[in-house]
């Protein structure tokens, strides 16, 4: 019975192609709309996760000023210094590497080319709280971090645009008013999560900064690298206690530092990207109650059409529940074509989306598997009511109709 009842099914379909075209395409929208904005969403979560873990693993990043955002910048607070790194690499368990950090914006010639960059100073605790490797060549050595020697390590950006194709190791980069080797290359990375170029780097010790490059002892940040399984909550109040203690705060004084946790930064955006997602998946979703509706008036139509046909098989022993199913599987198949047809163009969509918005595309079968069902819940709710009004037909008063 129930094939039978699929056969009828389509063949009513297909006598009515463009009908039924129009009667699924709310179904189309709605099934399309949703698994797009589900995808897009889930795959700039994940871009934004990954470019905030380019800054560094488990990384806090601790800056002058008594507070983050508007009004929340350095003020009159004072600078850190290199051996407040030192002291908290030797005070605080947890810690995986410490790194002082000084940071200009300057113009580096060479190669017969110019290009302004940013210019960082600090030690080879940079590399690794930063998840930074080396494409080519080597860190400092220890007398060139003690001595300020004239040596610096160049970003993928900085090659390019200076340097080009050639092979600058050993050659010399003039920053500023004086030239330094470039001794290493920095592997990509890409842009970071605010949208800033982290290639776009010139590297070198710190006592070189300050002395040849800034002109003071001034160090700006301190990049604080937590061990795989340490209590940040732990490490931060450890580490905010050390730094009042080291910069002679009063009990009563508030902090002239913040310290910015990049794990929870990303736990943070992750979160608020995924409630932005379900909201306007939750608002593509009306669209398919709007072609819910659509499916019943439509339906409401053919059994009208169809009543001397109703009429007919009631009188020659059809029962009310044949009747029904006929009608029923009619509106369910054309809601799961809509939602067949409504996956193929959102997958499409979607690749094609993620390429222009530059964000990853994950394939969320969740999401596909669920819209599809929900597209023949539909048909079944909204394909109901005229389904069951046909069944329910008088077949003398059905055969009578005009």
């Amino acid at each position: 019975m129930l094939l039978n009842a699929l056969s009828l099914a389509l063949r009513s379909i297909h006598r009515n192609m463009l009908r039924s075209f129009l009667t699924v395409l709310g179904i189309v929208i709605g099934v399309s709309a949703v698994i797009t904005m589900v995808t897009l969403g889930n795959g700039a979560t994940q871009a934004v996760q990954n470019q905030i873990a380019s800054l560094g693993s488990n990384l806090l990043m601790v800056r002058t000023g008594q507070r983050l955002g508007f009004g929340g910048g350095g003020g009159g607070a004072p600078a850190f210094k290199e051996a407040d790194a030192a002291a908290i690499a030797a005070e605080i368990g947890g810690i995986n590497a410490v790194a002082p950090e000084a940071r200009t914006s300057a113009t580096v010639v060479a190669n017969g080319r110019n290009w302004t960059t940013s210019v960082v100073g600090s030690s080879n605790a940079w590399f690794d709280t930063n998840n930074w490797r080396l494409a080519a060549g080597r860190r400092f050595e220890e007398a060139e971090l003690q001595t300020g020697a004239a040596v610096c390590v160049i970003g993928e950006t900085v090659r390019r645009e200076v340097f080009e194709s050639r092979n600058a190791l050993g050659e010399l980069l003039r920053v500023r008013q004086f030239s330094c080797e470039v001794v290493g290359f920095l592997a990509a990375k890409g842009q970071a999560a605010m949208g800033n170029d982290q290639d776009d780097v010139v590297m070198m010790p710190l006592h070189t900064f300050q002395r040849r490059v800034a002109g003071n002892l001034r160090v700006s940040t301190l990049l604080v690298s937590m061990k795989d399984g340490a209590d940040s909550a732990s490490v931060k109040a450890s580490l905010g206690q050390l730094l009042r203690e080291r910069r002679k705060l009063a009990p009563d004084d508030e902090d002239n530092f913040n310290v910015l946790d990049t794990k929870q930064l990303a736990e943070t955006i992750s979160s608020t990207t995924r409630v932005m997602t379900t909201l306007l998946g939750a608002v593509a979703a009306v669209s398919l109650l709007v072609g819910g509706i659509g499916i019943m008036n439509i339906m409401l139509v053919s059994v009208t059409e169809r009543t001397r046909e109703i009429g007919l098989r009631l009188a020659i022993g059809a029962l009310e529940r044949d009747v029904l199913a006929q009608f029923l599987i009619e509106a369910v198949v054309l809601a799961a074509l809509g939602g067949l047809i409504g996956i193929m163009l959102a997958t499409a969509a979607s690749v094609v989306l993620a390429r222009v918005m530059d964000v990853p595309y994950l394939f969320n079968p969740s999401i596909n598997l669920f819209s599809f069902l929900f597209a023949a819940a539909i048909g079944v709710l909204f394909g109901y009511f005229p389904a069951r009004r046909a069944a329910l037909m008088d077949p003398i008063e059905a055969l009578r109709h005009e």
